[in-house]
């Protein structure tokens, strides 16, 4: 099974706080795919806000998503969007 990646820039002024955590976390379980978040070599599984937080992702960082599994392309286009969103939060 093929690994696929996407690399993109955190845009939300919080960065990666609990809110948005919380948020990824919530798209992750809705796919059949492992979700990882890497940031500063560091990756962290989208099924766990802790492992989110601890990457201390912020504004204007990038982050590279890494999907595994039978819907790794749906789940990497999701999580790329929520996240090219800014999470739907006001800039």
């Amino acid at each position: 099974m093929s690994r696929l990646s996407r690399t993109l820039i955190l845009k939300n002024k919080l960065g990666l706080h609990a809110r948005a955590a919380t948020q990824l976390v919530k798209l992750s379980q809705q796919f059949d795919a492992t979700i990882l978040l890497e940031a500063k070599g560091r990756e962290a599984n989208a099924d766990s806000v802790l492992g989110l937080l601890l990457l201390e992702g912020h504004q204007g960082q990038p982050v590279t998503l890494h999907c595994e599994g039978p819907d790794a392309e749906a789940a990497l286009n999701a999580a790329s969007a929520l996240i090219d969103a800014g999470f739907d939060e006001d800039q």
